[in-house]
């Protein structure tokens, strides 16, 4: 069960109690209360996890490898959204998901995306998915492909979905490549803020040119640029190491009761109309991701 985010696991069984159980009409503003407010929050509080030195250490072609797969990722999965007939909102959670930091990522990217309870829960289905087969098969490739430590943790950190999952992989070839990885991963997770606020630009304009004026102004997520002073304050003022780890938990649990509040919220019926498409979208994104940053590493090498 460790190889599992505890935030898919609350969405599960948040998704159990709305579709097994009659809910009471006055938790519902509990429900939309930690969907948002708690929600933004612990967005913020994440960035308490990064530092400046951190992300220098990955190295300029580190990061040039994790920008590029992020990138490439998230515009090949929109393409291919569109061509499959997947919603918008949904490609854009599930090239979130995929391209950045899984069920983080896709939480956050829906503020501005505002899909659908249903499209969420199906983006984190994918992401837990093949983010778990990584876990497996990461670890096998790894010989096969001839990577080092540094190689391997680049790859894993550059290309898998959750934390978690990195973590789990990562460590399976060696102290020195689970550590890099994790640096890694963190650095791709900044990416998360510009992500946000482009994606909240682009439905503005959208939404004008589409003649749906309550939606034409384009959304200011205070909570990214708190995400980013967060960030910046570590850098200069690191948070001592025993008070680390309870902000981390903290951080965790509030993503947690967030996902568990959109799953009070997600009808199975729903769910199941949507298809197998979006499932070989998530399918062709985590492959694409996984082919491209292992190219770049070896062209770098």
């Amino acid at each position: 069960m460790a190889a599992f985010s505890p935030m898919i696991l609350a969405m599960v069984l948040g998704v159990a109690c709305h579709n097994l159980l009659p809910l009471p009409t006055v938790v519902r503003s509990g429900v939309m209360f930690t969907q948002k407010r708690l929600l933004r929050l612990a967005i913020v509080l994440l960035g308490l996890q990064l530092t400046l030195t951190q992300v220098i250490g990955v190295g300029g072609v580190g990061l040039g490898i994790v920008l590029a797969g992020v990138l490439c990722t998230f515009v090949f999965t929109k393409w291919l959204g569109g061509l499959l007939g997947v919603s918008r909102s949904l490609s854009e959670l599930i090239a979130a998901g995929v391209s950045i930091c899984g069920a983080s990522a896709i939480v956050a990217t829906n503020t501005v995306t505002r899909a659908e309870d249903e499209d969420v829960a199906y983006a984190l289905a994918c992401v837990t998915l093949f983010g778990t087969l990584a876990i497996f098969l990461y670890p096998l490739l790894r010989i096969g492909l001839g990577l080092d430590p540094h190689g391997y943790g680049l790859w894993a950190g550059a290309s898998i979905h959750e934390v978690a999952q990195v973590v789990a992989a990562a460590f399976q070839g060696g102290q020195e490549a689970g550590a890099f990885a994790t640096i890694v991963k963190l650095s791709r997770i900044m990416l998360l803020a510009p992500l946000v606020l482009l994606l909240g630009v682009l439905a503005a304009r959208s939404a004008k040119a589409s003649g749906q004026p309550g939606r034409a102004k384009a959304p200011v997520p205070w909570f990214v640029f708190g995400f980013i002073a967060a960030m910046l304050l570590n850098s200069v003022w690191p948070i001592p190491a025993e008070a680390k780890a309870p902000l981390t938990a903290l951080t965790t649990f509030l993503f947690t009761i967030a996902l568990a509040a959109m799953g009070l919220e997600t009808s199975l019926s729903k769910l199941r109309a949507k298809g197998l498409r979006p499932l070989l979208l998530g399918a062709a994104a985590s492959l694409f991701i996984a082919v491209l940053t292992l190219t770049l590493i070896k062209l770098a090498a």
